[in-house]
């Protein structure tokens, strides 16, 4: 049975629990073997400074109302990051939902305007390409779309970085040599985007194709880890240029709710930055398909 991909924050909070060593939280190991890795509830509760009750109705999604001072207490108790402090704050109340979420809880227009295409076409050796919450790739430089895979060649529905990611496993694996932790990081930044746009209706479709169709995901999905798309390096085997190690930078675009520029650099002098060029001047320059 395929697990829904709404978010859940019980499932999220149980995780989050076990996940945490009692002893490097001061905690004693007790008299009784613990049956479980992690915080129990009522540690949990001690730490947060609330009720057992109430930690345990809150896990259960039974608060419909949790003030700040609660959910900050909350965070701190199981040490939760920012990206996950973000998604826990998602899960209590639509209202507390990052103002990125757009107009009901969507993740905006799928059509990038000609200003952003200009912008990335003028970065001539910076590969970009803009995605949407779903990962859908909606628009590329000459660069951009072949830096990965070839964009300009896929039909539209197959331009999305998680369907590639975890769909054509062979070919992304030949590209990424580390693809379980690049899976896992992906997973995590999709979690964070359905809490963000739980009502999202190519969102949700995306994440229950990826649970129905691929073991790896529903492993990465299963840990309830959340990470915000911000920046990082990657390391690529591209089948043109060879070993690239790039940069990468995620900027949200603050007018185009749910849209995310993505660019990527090489170190000055580098054998990446060789290889960029080399990559350059066997790309085409194609025009973008209407999606």
């Amino acid at each position: 049975m395929v697990t829904r991909p709404e978010p859940d924050i019980s499932a999220f909070l149980k995780a989050r629990r076990a996940a945490l060593d009692p002893a490097e939280l001061g905690l004693p190991a007790g008299i009784n073997r613990r049956r479980v890795p992690g915080l129990r509830r009522e540690e949990a509760a001690q730490l947060a400074g609330i009720s057992v009750d109430y930690y345990t109705r809150i896990e259960q999604g039974r608060t419909p109302n949790i003030s700040d001072s609660v959910l900050d207490a909350v965070a701190r108790a199981l040490r939760l990051t920012d990206s996950e402090y973000a998604y826990l704050r998602d899960l209590t109340l639509p209202g507390r939902r990052t103002p990125s979420a757009g107009m009901a809880g969507t993740t905006g227009s799928q059509q990038v305007r000609q200003g952003i295409q200009l912008l990335i076409d003028a970065m001539e050796d910076v590969p970009a390409y803009v995605c949407s919450a779903a990962m859908d790739v909606l628009a590329w430089n000459t660069l951009g779309g072949v830096v990965s895979y070839d964009f300009a060649a896929l039909e539209p529905r197959e331009r999305n970085l998680a369907r590639l990611y975890f769909l054509d496993e062979e070919r992304s694996r030949s590209l990424y040599p580390e693809w379980e932790a690049g899976g896992e990081y992906m997973a995590a930044t999709l979690r964070a985007d359905v809490g963000r746009h739980p009502d999202d209706p190519a969102l949700s479709t995306l994440i229950a194709d990826l649970l129905e169709h691929s073991a790896q995901f529903r492993r990465c999905w299963d840990q309830q880890h959340v990470r915000g798309l911000c920046y990082g390096v990657k390391h690529i085997i591209h089948p043109v240029a060879g070993e690239l190690w790039l940069h990468y930078e995620s900027l949200p675009l603050p007018s185009d709710p749910g849209q995310t520029l993505v660019t990527f650099t090489a170190e000055p002098g580098s054998p990446t930055e060789k290889a960029l060029r080399l990559l350059a001047t066997r790309a085409t320059p194609q025009p973008v398909p209407s999606p």
